[in-house]
C-alpha cells in the first residue's frame, strides 16, 4: 500500500537549480536509503518530504493518519531543558491519558454521580488503550534508550547548552525513536555514534514496525537497514531495489546499457549520414529524393543524450617524502585523565613501519587523546613512549581545528606550502574540486565535505610517512570515502586511524586496537574479525602491548581468575533469568486478575454497591500499581 508520493518535485535557490522534476513512491514497510554526491539535495529533499521546506514546483502526497517524525542534521532545543525533559516530551501523549485516568479514578469512587457510568467506561477504555501505548513500560523504554545512545544517569540533569553538538545529535535521535512515527526519516543519524551504538541502532531499526526513509553516507548502515535505495545525482531522482550493496550492481549495469544504448543509436546516426552522403553523390534525382527521405527520418529521431558516466572526483594520493626506522611508535602503561575522570590506563603498543592500524572505541573514552599522545602533542599522565627514527607525522583533525576559519581556501594553503605559485596551488586545489572563485571562499564558508577535502590535500602534501587520521571519512559523500579508501591502500607508509566507518575498518586495517578503560585490546584482523572475536572468544584477544611476553605471562596468571569471575557471572545471569520468569508469571497472574475485575466492576448487578464498588476501584488501582512496578523490574532483568 503506498503512503507516501512526490510528483514532479523541483527545488531551485535563483538560477541554481538543485533537483528537477523528482517523482517518487514509498510504500508502507519501505527502508529507504537516500544517496548521492555532496551537493545534490539529499537533504533539500528530506526537509520537503518533511513539510520543512517548500519546493519551488510539484507535490507531495502522504496518507492521512500517518504520523512523521524527522531528524535533521541540526536539531534545536530549548537552552533551559535538561537531557531527561527533553526526552520525556516524547511521551506527552501519556501523560495526557495518565492525568485524565487519575481524574477518572476520582470519579468513579463516587457511585452516586449522575455521571458514573461514563466515567468507569471511559476509564476502562483508556486503561486498555495505555496498556496498548506502553504505559506501563515507557519509563524504562526511555532511560534504556538515552543508555544506549551514550547518557549516563549523571548526564539527565544536563541542559542542553552544557552539552556538545554529538550529544544534542544523539539526544534528538532518542527522541525521535522514542516517538515511533508511523513514517521515520533520518537524516544521517550514524553521525557521532560509536560502534556500540550503531550496532544498537541497526537492531532498533531492524525490528522497526514503520517505514524508514534515511539519508546516508553509512555504507554499512545502509546495507543493513534498507531494501530501497533512491538515487540522487545530477538533478535527478532513479529509485533501485535492493539494499545498497544491490544498488551498486544494478548502477553499473544500468549505466552500461544506457551506454551501449547510446552507442548503438550514435552508430546507426554515422551509418545514415554515409548513405545519405553518398545518395547526394550520385547526383540522380531518384537517390536525391531517397537521401531527402532519410534526412526527415533522421531529423525525426529522438537522440539519446550521452550518458554521464564518471563525475569529476577528487584526485587523491599519499607519498613519504623519505622512510622512516623499522620501529615507529612503542608505548608502554600510558594513562590519561581530565577533570579528575580517568579516560585510560596501561595502554601499549608497538607499531612498526608500513603496518595500518586502525583504533576504535567507545565516545568519550580518548581516541583522539591518545593519537596526539602518540604524535607528542598532548602528555600522558603516566607512561612510557618512544619515537621511532626518522617518522615523520602527518594528522588529520577530525573537527579540522587546524584550518584558520578566516583564511581563504587559497591563503590556507599558500600558508601552509608557501613555495608553491598561485598557478600550481590552484591546479592543485583543483585536483579536490576547488575550482574558480571557490578558491576565494573563506574556511568557515566551507561544508563539512569542503574542510575535510582541504585538509586531505594539506595531509597529501606533506609528505609525512606515518599518517594519523581522526575520523578521516567523516563528512566525505560515499565516492569522496572510497577515493580516500585507495588512497591508504596505496600509501607505503605507516597508517594509525581512529575510525567508526566499518566499510574502512574491513579494508584498511592488518589490525585493530580497541581502546576501553583499562588499555589497548588488539585484534590482528579486520571489522568482521573483530566481531567473530567479541561474539564469544575476546579472551584470544591480547591486551596492551601485542609483543609484550610479560603480559602475556600476566594473562596466564589471571586466567584463573577470570574463569572463577565467569562462573559468577554465569551463576547471576541464571539467577535474573529465573527471577524474570517469576516476575513475568506474576505479571499475567495479576493482568488476569485485573481483566476479571474490570469485568465484575462494570458489571450492572454491582453498580448499586457502592461501597463494593468503592474497595474494588482500590483494588484494581493497587494491581494496577503492582503491575506496573513489575514491568520496570522486568525491563530491568531483561
Amino acid at each position: 500500500m503506498q503512503i507516501m508520493s512526490g510528483k514532479d518535485i523541483s527545488k531551485a535557490y535563483g538560477t541554481d537549480i538543485i533537483f528537477e522534476d523528482v517523482c517518487f513512491g514509498v510504500d508502507k514497510g519501505d527502508r529507504i536509503g537516500i544517496v548521492g554526491p555532496n551537493g545534490c539535495g539529499k537533504t533539500t529533499l528530506l526537509s520537503i518530504i518533511a513539510g520543512a521546506l517548500e519546493p519551488t514546483s510539484g507535490e507531495i502526497y502522504i496518507r492521512s493518519g500517518y504520523s512523521l517524525g524527522y531528524l535533521r542534521q541540526q536539531n534545536q532545543f530549548q537552552m533551559s531543558g535538561t537531557v531527561l525533559e527533553e526526552a520525556e516530551k516524547s511521551f506527552a501523549h501519556l501523560y495526557e491519558i495518565e492525568n485524565r485516568l487519575a481524574y477518572l479514578q476520582d470519579a468513579i469512587t463516587d457511585h452516586s454521580s449522575d455521571t458514573f457510568d461514563k466515567d468507569l467506561a471511559e476509564f476502562t477504555e483508556l486503561s486498555e488503550k495505555y496498556e496498548e501505548l506502553g504505559g506501563y513500560t515507557y519509563k524504562s523504554e526511555l532511560n534504556a534508550t538515552l543508555a544506549h545512545m551514550g547518557f549516563r544517569e549523571e548526564d539527565k540533569g544536563k541542559t542542553m547548552d552544557l552539552l556538545s553538538g554529538g550529544e544534542r545529535t544523539r539526544l534528538a535521535l532518542s527522541c525521535i525513536l522514542l516517538r515511533k512515527p508511523d513514517i521515520l526519516m533520518l537524516d544521517e543519524p550514524t553521525n557521532h555514534l560509536d560502534l556500540k551504538m550503531l550496532a544498537w541502532l541497526e537492531s532498533y531499526l531492524d525490528s522497526y514496525k514503520g517505514t524508514i526513509i534515511v539519508v546516508s553516507h553509512d555504507r554499512y548502515f545502509l546495507d543493513r537497514i534498507t531494501n530501497r535505495i533512491f538515487d540522487l545525482t545530477d538533478g535527478t531522482l532513479e529509485a533501485y531495489k535492493g539494499n545498497y550493496s544491490e544498488f551498486t550492481v544494478k548502477r553499473e549495469a544500468l549505466r552500461e546499457a544506457m551506454m551501449r544504448e547510446y552507442e548503438k543509436q550514435q552508430a546507426e546516426i554515422a551509418r545514415q549520414e554515409e548513405m545519405i552522403r553518398r545518395f547526394k553523390q550520385h547526383g540522380t534525382e531518384h537517390l536525391t529524393k531517397r537521401a531527402r527521405s532519410r534526412e526527415k527520418r533522421l531529423a525525426m529521431l529522438d537522440v539519446i543524450d550521452k550518458p554521464v558516466i564518471k563525475q569529476d572526483k577528487m584526485k587523491l594520493s599519499f607519498d613519504a617524502d623519505y622512510n622512516s626506522g623499522s620501529e615507529v611508535l612503542e608505548a608502554e602503561g600510558l594513562s590519561k585523565s581530565f577533570d579528575g575522570r580517568q579516560l585510560f590506563k596501561d595502554a601499549g603498543l608497538l607499531i612498526r613501519k608500513g603496518e595500518r592500524v586502525c583504533i576504535i572505541g567507545n565516545n568519550g573514552i580518548g581516541k583522539t587523546t591518545l593519537i596526539k599522545i602518540l604524535m607528542g602533542l598532548e602528555k600522558a599522565d603516566e607512561g612510557y613512549l618512544r619515537t621511532g627514527y626518522n617518522v615523520n607525522f602527518g594528522y588529520y583533525d577530525q573537527g579540522q581545528l587546524l584550518l584558520d576559519e578566516n583564511e581563504t581556501v587559497l591563503g590556507e594553503m599558500k600558508n601552509a606550502y608557501h613555495l608553491y605559485t598561485d598557478t600550481e596551488m590552484r591546479s592543485l586545489l583543483g585536483r579536490f574540486l576547488f575550482r574558480g572563485d571557490d578558491v576565494f571562499k573563506q574556511v568557515k564558508d566551507l561544508s563539512g565535505g569542503e574542510k575535510a577535502k582541504l585538509s586531505l590535500l594539506k595531509l597529501m602534501l606533506s609528505g609525512a610517512n606515518t599518517l594519523v587520521l581522526d575520523e578521516p571519512t567523516n563528512h566525505l559523500d560515499i565516492e569522496s570515502k572510497e577515493i580516500v579508501e585507495d588512497a591508504l591502500l596505496e600509501f607505503k607508509g605507516t597508517l594509525i586511524i581512529v575510525s567508526h566507518d566499518r566499510y574502512l575498518l574491513n579494508l584498511i586495517p592488518d589490525r585493530i586496537l580497541e581502546l576501553t578503560e583499562n588499555g589497548l585490546v588488539e585484534y590482528k584482523g579486520k571489522f568482521d574479525y573483530y566481531l567473530e572475536k567479541n561474539r564469544g572468544n575476546e579472551e584470544d584477544a591480547e591486551p596492551g602491548k601485542a609483543d609484550s611476553a610479560e603480559q602475556f605471562a600476566e594473562m596466564l596468571r589471571t586466567s584463573e581468575a577470570e574463569r572463577q569471575a565467569k562462573k559468577q557471572q554465569e551463576a547471576e545471569n541464571r539467577r535474573r533469568a529465573r527471577k524474570a520468569e517469576e516476575t513475568e508469571n506474576r505479571i499475567h497472574e495479576l493482568e488476569a486478575k485485573i481483566a476479571d475485575l474490570q469485568e465484575e466492576i462494570i458489571s450492572p448487578e454491582n453498580s448499586a454497591d457502592p461501597d463494593w464498588l468503592r474497595q474494588k476501584s482500590e483494588e484494581l488501582a493497587d494491581m494496577e500499581a503492582e503491575v506496573s512496578a513489575l514491568y520496570d523490574e522486568w525491563m530491568e532483568l531483561q
